[in-house]
């Protein structure tokens, strides 16, 4: 029922219009479906009613209105629940004289009246959301909610009236915002959803608030400039009084010390007439608010012994959590990224923590434009979390919640330097000690779009370990890289994409090394099989977070530890199985021409050969200096220019290099670039190899070793970095030039293998890795010859 009020000198004329209800949901529901909702207030939210057929009573508001739900599907829920929507809208026009309604207008038809000059137009829109359960395979539940449609007043629009609605029978009070002079009073006898102005462009929608029947029956307003207090309420003064007026006030009243609710805690909460809150050492003033949490926890900005703090206040049915939560803080922030607990206080009503105060969360980090980063880069910041998380692990402490909102910013120190930190313990879990997961019968820990999908498969059989982290990281790395977006998609089709394994890495190009880089890790930490995915310890060495410095050294160890290894070696082999499409075909033809012609001066290099890029790549970094000046302009400065020479070129070649040479994680020269997963991972290949040697070989013959040369040959003198078997060192004269005349080297093919780029397969023969190996002898004096199966138009390469 629309009621339209007219004449806005108050002479009312009260017209009604009948239309459909605001909610229309189905009146009868079956007994066995234990959910049921309804609608909240006038904001288009759904309330779940969760009825005693569950483990749990009460009401829960869902986090999407049914306009949301009808503008996302079709869409699914993590529960499997199908969402479909429909919109339709109309116009209804009403004549203003005799409140009668003469013409519907739909998109199918149009019903007309009498015309009429004086019109009121009235936009409905209706919103319909159906729920089908794929378990059961019915319809579940739907609703229809209809709303006006209407435009915000403008910002220089003076509204002088005020409105207050009570929340039951429709009573309205409109006054002078100014004056609060009454202007009239109204009973609608029914609850008022919204209200509205009509003026010619249409209707105005205007703010209103509600109050009590009780409150706004008698209201009071205050007057004048002072407003420290405001006194609200109505008593009722008896019609007669026999009191004797006082001619001084006196300076205290009498107190009954029986009315005196009694405190529970030796903590006193102390209000001052500045309105700030003092709870034993902590202070915070209850309009400076910097967010809210679940089940009512509001944080406000406060002081702990003259310290700037965030204070978290906590309802009395989460101390529980709020205990463990202070408890887990306690054990771990001692860590630089993990947030610093203060202390915490408790009174009647409250429970308040004291914690480190931080400049902003991870999300506006990323999504203001202005924000102040002092300095802190993304990857960085993204570091600096996994730090904190792998502390956390350490200790066994699972968080469980990691997303934007629980990544913070800390204050500028001294310095003017921020770090990240990790905060909201409230739904970690610790291990108990031997133990790796935790169960799932408390239920489902998290925030939905961040969830791990083995904490809501109804099919993983084994618990959740603490790389539903790893999972969530996954997720937060790539809102950091591609600057707000998630990997799964927008918020109400996350979680159901994330049980499905669909995820989409767009804003990472395929041929940008960094792009390439964390496209590596991100896959890996958002794998579907949780065993896949790589502990904190392993996400922190991997090439994401290295510095081109660091990049640089790893192709230099790469280059000297297989400069001596037999072309036919398994590490060779596996060095440059897929090389081709990482050098991009030859790359002495993707590199500019100074180089080209500096690098013929002095030996030959394959082009199909990712070994000779990187031995190139070592040779000029050692006798930089003596490079010509072109060179040295063309590859820049050591070792950031230097670097991104190459890699700019090759965007592939640390990532294939980085996988490729795993099988050597072990060697004390790459224990900085590989996690100790990945190297007790090539002990167990090695132990392996030589177990199936054994039973192999037969028993008269004694398992070579390699260690030492055979006595008969003289010993190879044990290689040393900086060293190449046709170049000079750096320590030595430099490069003379050779005879351009040299003959044509042909390369001999091999049987062709072809492997994927990022191929980790290892062919478990180790016999000639030691750098002593007698099958090296006289490498140098032999033609190399290619193991790759290449064109054979790539196959003759001039020096």
């Amino acid at each position: 029922l629309v009621k339209i009020v007219v004449s806005p000198e108050f002479h009312f004329v009260t017209l009604s219009l009948l239309t459909d209800p605001v909610l229309q949901v189905p009146t009868h529901v079956a007994e066995y479906v234990p959910l049921s909702f309804f609608l909240h207030g006038c904001t288009a939210r759904l309330v779940l009613s969760v009825t005693p057929f569950t483990n749990n009573e009460g009401l829960t508001k869902l986090p999407f209105t049914i306009p949301e739900l009808v503008q996302a599907s079709p869409c699914r829920s993590s529960d499997g629940v199908l969402y479909m929507g429909k919109k339709q809208d109309l116009w209804y026009v009403v004549d203003l004289l005799t409140g009668e309604k003469q013409q519907t207008l739909t998109s199918s038809f149009a019903e007309m009246l009498c015309p009429s000059s004086s019109l009121l137009y009235l936009g409905r829109t209706e919103y319909t959301i159906t729920m089908y359960d794929t378990k059961s395979r019915e319809l579940r539940w739907n609703a229809t909610y209809s709303d006006y449609a209407s435009t915000l007043p403008d910002d220089d629009t003076k509204y002088k009236m005020a409105h207050f609605v009570s929340n039951g029978d429709g009573l309205v009070v409109t006054v002078d915002s100014e004056s609060g002079d009454v202007q009239w009073v109204q009973n609608y006898n029914s609850p008022v959803v919204a209200m509205y102005i009509w003026q010619r462009e249409g209707l105005r929608k205007v703010a209103h608030t509600n109050v009590a029947v009780e409150t706004l029956r008698y209201l009071t307003f205050m007057s004048g400039e002072f407003t420290n207090f405001c006194i609200s309420g109505h008593h009722e003064t008896p019609p007669e009084a026999h009191t004797k007026i006082l001619e001084k006030f006196p300076d205290s009243f009498p107190r009954n010390q029986g009315n005196v609710i009694p405190t529970t805690t030796d903590k006193k909460v102390d209000e001052v007439y500045s309105n700030i809150v003092r709870v034993g050492n902590i202070t915070f003033h209850p309009k400076e608010v910097l967010g809210h949490g679940a089940e009512g926890t509001i944080v406000y900005k406060g002081q702990f012994d003259n310290r700037p703090v965030a204070v978290k206040r906590i309802l009395p049915e989460c101390f529980s959590f709020a205990d463990r939560e202070v408890q887990l803080l306690r054990e771990s922030d001692e860590h630089p990224n993990v947030i610093r607990y203060f202390c915490t206080e408790r009174d009647r009503q409250f429970q308040y923590i004291a914690i480190e105060l931080c400049a902003a969360s991870l999300q506006e980090y990323v999504e203001k434009k202005d924000f102040d980063r002092h300095g802190l880069e993304p990857v960085m910041l993204l570091q600096q979390t996994m730090s904190g998380l792998a502390h956390l692990h350490s200790l066994n402490i699972v968080h469980r919640d990691l997303k934007p909102h629980n990544i913070l910013v800390s204050m500028p120190n001294a310095h003017g330097r921020v770090r990240a930190m990790i905060s909201d313990f409230g739904l970690c879990k610790k291990l108990a000690v031997g133990r790796h997961s935790f169960s799932r019968r408390s239920g489902v820990p998290g925030t939905e779009g961040w969830i791990a999908p083995e904490v809501l498969s109804e099919d993983c059989k084994d618990n959740p370990t603490c790389v539903v982290d790893i999972f969530s990281a996954g997720c937060v790395f790539y809102y950091v890289v591609s600057q707000g977006s998630h990997p799964f998609g927008k918020s109400l089709q996350r979680q159901a994409n994330i049980l499905l394994g669909t995820y989409s890495l767009d804003h990472l190009q395929t041929d940008k090394h960094g792009d390439i880089v964390a496209r590596d890790l991100i896959e890996k930490m958002l794998s579907m099989e949780p065993h896949m995915r790589p502990s904190a310890e392993s996400v922190l060495k991997h090439p994401f977070f290295w510095s081109l410095e660091k990049e640089l050294q790893f192709f230099q160890d790469i280059s000297d530890r297989i400069e001596k290894e037999p072309l036919d070696g398994p590490i060779v082999r596996q060095l440059e199985r897929g090389g081709r499409a990482v050098v991009k075909g030859d790359w002495r033809e993707h590199i500019t021409v100074p180089l080209q012609t500096d690098l013929r001066k002095f030996r030959s290099y394959k082009g199909g050969s990712v070994r000779d890029l990187l031995r190139a790549m070592r040779n000029k970094k050692h006798h930089y200096r003596e490079l010509p000046a072109e060179v040295q302009e063309t590859l820049g400065s050591i070792p950031d220019d230097f670097v991104s020479y190459f890699t700019s070129r090759f965007p592939h070649l640390l990532m294939h290099t980085y996988l490729a040479m795993r099988t050597c994680a072990s060697e004390r020269t790459f224990l900085p670039y590989y996690s100790t997963a990945d190297q007790l991972a090539k002990t167990q290949i090695q132990h392996t190899y030589l177990g199936l040697q054994r039973l192999n070989e037969p028993c008269t013959q004694p398992l070579p070793t390699h260690t030492s040369s055979p006595p008969s040959q003289p010993q190879e003198p044990t290689h040393t970095s900086h060293t190449t078997p046709a170049e000079p060192a750096p320590s030595a004269s430099p490069d003379e030039p050779v005879s351009s005349h040299l003959p044509v080297q042909t390369v001999q093919p091999a049987p062709s293998t072809q492997t994927d780029l990022h191929s980790q397969t290892v062919n478990p023969t180790f016999a000639s890795e030691s750098p002593t190996d007698p099958l090296r002898h006289g490498e140098s004096s032999q033609p190399e010859i290619n193991t790759l199966a290449v064109p054979s138009t790539l196959d003759s390469e001039p020096v």
